[in-house]
């Protein structure tokens, strides 16, 4: 199995130099490679390609994000040039091939969190939230769907670089092209060459079988697993394509691994942890952890990593500015005066309070937040969230409300008497076919 993981490691390192650019990939290294290398070949050489020179010509934190992204798509190519050489191995040699992509997947991310006041933070989010995508290899049986997902995890984002530059600058705008049809023509390759899952050779010997091991090889082994199915769960839709993973593969286990099933289950583990903004692995947890911040970084306020802090006040305000808030617990704060936006991201049981926003306020990956308008707000948006108290004003009655992948949502809004009326927003829906086109209405659930 070393020697396995040695060899996937130098292919990765060969590959990086002679592919100087992801286009190179293709060119003359192509006879005795399979079929389905070929065809990823040309993938890279294509949406990849683009991407990367869009990418350089943006520049800063972009560029240096592709360059991740590249370096991610590269280590996919060996596993499967390495696929294309061998037939499947055992679950524990998997993990270990596994772990350059999760390793790679975590470096991607760990860009993002460590450049939150970037100017080009929404593209750094994009490409953070779908690059759990690598980890289709391993998503049997449904690789395709769950490219899906991940795509769809990237569209918040990439919509509001759209909203910032369409009219300003065309080559943001191509930017968001070419890195989404990276992933759609990942589920086009995904379908003709994967389908059900990673294709291993079937007519030549399996890889050699893992050597004994030291008890902590087994630990490295479910800690390489838990690794990356930690950074491709993202929510109930990633949650049910991990469990059949975990259970086709049980089914080609023997007996003898039957007491060796850390590894197997090791997926599974982080499900308890989504609760938590922003999970990650217990290891992590003290290194990851950022001092509270509540600053005024150019025009936008930071409010960051606030826990149990009930006197959260922002009163010198301007129209220009725009506050964005992360990941604060069991915390309230107060915007006073007129601004142009308001993000709420990964928070839990906060309360928020404002006065007026001439734009948006966002509501994205938190649980149990309420948020009270005193004067006016025009739009609030509320995305992948669990629990929302919206408290309108009477001069905000005409607010446009907009959800997407959330649930208990309700509306409260004032009575002559001061009090508040509360009306649950709708979270089911029935669609039907009326002969021309597809009808959608609300579905009413009793009690």
């Amino acid at each position: 199995m070393e020697r396995l993981v040695e060899r996937l490691e130098k292919a990765v390192e060969r590959l990086e130099t002679v592919c100087q650019g992801p286009g190179m990939c293709g060119d003359g290294s192509s006879k005795g490679v399979a079929q389905y290398v070929q065809a990823f070949d040309a993938l890279l050489a294509g949406p990849v390609a683009e991407y990367v020179k869009i990418s350089k010509e943006v520049g800063g934190d972009v560029q240096k994000h592709a360059e991740m992204v590249h370096a991610g798509l590269m280590s996919e190519r060996a596993l499967l040039v390495m696929a294309s050489q061998h037939q499947q191995p055992t679950e524990n040699a998997f993990s270990s091939l596994l772990k350059p992509i999760s390793e790679q997947i975590q470096v991607v991310q760990n860009f993002r969190e460590k450049n939150r006041g970037s100017k080009l933070f929404n593209h750094l989010s994009a490409v953070s939230e779908s690059i759990p995508a690598l980890g289709w290899v391993a998503m049997a049986p449904k690789p395709g769907p769950y490219v899906k997902e991940m795509t769809d995890a990237a569209m918040f984002y990439t919509n509001r670089i759209l909203k910032e530059y369409k009219d300003v600058d065309k080559k943001q705008v191509d930017w968001v092209k070419a890195y989404l049809s990276i992933w759609t023509e990942l589920q086009a390759y995904i379908k003709e060459y994967h389908t059900t899952g990673l294709t291993w050779n079937k007519t030549v010997s399996p890889p050699p079988p893992p050597a004994p091991a030291p008890a902590s090889s087994s630990t490295d082994d479910s800690a390489s697993r838990s690794a990356l199915f930690a950074q491709i769960n993202r929510g109930e839709g990633i949650t049910s394509g991990l469990r059949h993973v975990s259970d086709d593969m049980k089914t080609h286990k023997n007996p003898a691994l039957k007491n060796q099933g850390g590894p197997v289950r090791s997926g599974p583990k982080p499900f308890t942890a989504p609760k938590p903004a922003c999970n990650a692995n217990p290891a992590q947890k003290t290194s990851l952890k950022a001092p509270a911040l509540l600053e005024l970084e150019g025009k936008k306020w930071r409010v960051e990593n606030q826990e149990n802090a009930t006197n959260l006040v922002i009163s010198d305000t301007e129209l220009k500015q725009v506050a964005y808030v992360f990941k604060c617990t069991n915390s309230t704060l107060q915007i006073k005066g007129k601004i142009n936006s308001i993000t709420l991201d990964n928070c839990k049981k906060l309360g928020l309070v404002f006065d007026d926003v001439v734009g948006i306020v966002e509501i994205i990956n938190s649980r149990d937040v309420k948020v009270q308008v005193m004067g006016k707000v025009p739009t609030i948006s509320i995305n992948k969230t669990d629990g929302c108290h919206v408290y309108l004003s009477k001069n905000s009655l005409d607010c446009e409300i907009v959800s997407a992948k959330s649930s208990e949502m309700n509306v409260l809004i004032p009575t002559e008497g001061g009090d508040f009326t509360e009306f649950p927003v709708p979270e089911q829906f029935k669609t039907v076919w009326n002969g021309q086109k597809l009808v959608t209405t609300v579905t009413e659930i009793a009690g």
